[in-house]
């Protein structure tokens, strides 16, 4: 499995196991998540993705309680704040917002490292840009969780490059990258500059629902046929050709995995099979865009 150097001393799998429907199966005990990590691990893929929010603020702590100390020497672990909706520790929540305090930054961190049972977060991300962020604030924030230990590195989610620019013009340590929407079935950052940014600094992007949150593996429609036939000629299935067409973007896209079926994960590394060619690479773009490019 590649790695992805995130700084001078933190690299990532390029492939990163999603951890957010976690909590959403009826069977959540230490032994079957180990069993996922442990099928990750097998391929070369030790970067977990949480967020605080995932099952309800829970995934977090289910994870936990199935990490040995063998499996926690073995993985990074990323993890998000900011989101608040009215459950679990935040049941008494008003409604849905954004918290980029330094205050709830600085609880989240904890909170977050208690419920991994986790001495320090390879990567904390801004989870959603807040409207009411007053990057003074929260840049120095991050820092500060960064100078503590507790933190490796910082970056965001969902950022356009001028709330990317915004944060960091008050930090003092780098943000080390975005996690953005990117897929076969939501190709727009390939043109609207979401990428170009990225890429132009250096910066390896991370891919949430490279699969389209599931609807690549089940449409019927051009990009699906295009896909089909990619996968026929190289013995896999959708999810690799989906997966391959991201990894094969000279911007070091990193894409995120979100599964519970144990089969599945042991199919990840299926995408390093699928060696796209330029030629094909285009076709795929195309069935996307529904018409061929300029």
């Amino acid at each position: 499995m590649e790695r992805v150097q995130i700084t001078s001393d933190l690299s990532f799998s390029r492939i990163v196991y999603g951890m957010w429907r976690l909590g959403d199966v009826d069977d959540t005990s230490p032994k079957t998540v180990q069993a996922k990590i442990e099928a990750c691990l097998e391929q070369g893929i030790t970067t977990m993705d949480q967020a605080d929010i995932y099952g309800g603020y829970m995934a977090e702590e289910i994870m936990g309680a199935g990490l040995t100390q063998s499996i926690r020497d073995q993985i990074e672990v990323v993890t998000k704040c900011d989101i608040l909706i009215p459950a679990g520790r935040y049941a008494d929540s008003p409604g849905k917002y954004y918290d980029t305090s330094r205050e709830h930054i600085v609880n989240s961190v904890d909170h977050s490292l208690r419920l991994m049972g986790l001495d320090k977060i390879d990567c904390l991300l801004i989870h959603r840009p807040d409207p009411l962020m007053d990057h003074h604030e929260t840049g120095a924030a991050l820092d500060e969780v960064v100078a503590s230990g507790k933190v490796r590195s910082v970056g965001v989610s969902n950022f356009k490059l001028h709330d990317w620019t915004l944060l960091q013009s008050a930090m003092k340590t780098p943000l080390v990258t975005n996690q953005i929407e990117m897929s076969l079935g939501h190709i727009d950052p390939f043109t609207n500059g979401d990428l170009a940014y990225l890429q132009e600094r250096g910066i390896p992007p991370m891919a949430w629902s490279p699969l389209g949150g599931g609807a690549l593996m089940t449409d019927d429609s051009a990009v699906a046929r295009a896909m089909d036939a990619v996968a026929a000629d190289f013995g896999v299935d959708r999810a690799a050709v989906a997966v391959a067409f991201l990894l094969a973007h000279p911007a070091g896209i990193m894409p995120v995995m979100g599964t519970n079926n144990l089969n599945r994960i042991k199919g990840f590394s299926d995408a390093l099979k699928v060696d796209l060619d330029r030629p094909t690479w285009f076709k795929l773009y195309e069935a996307a865009l529904g018409h061929e490019v300029p």
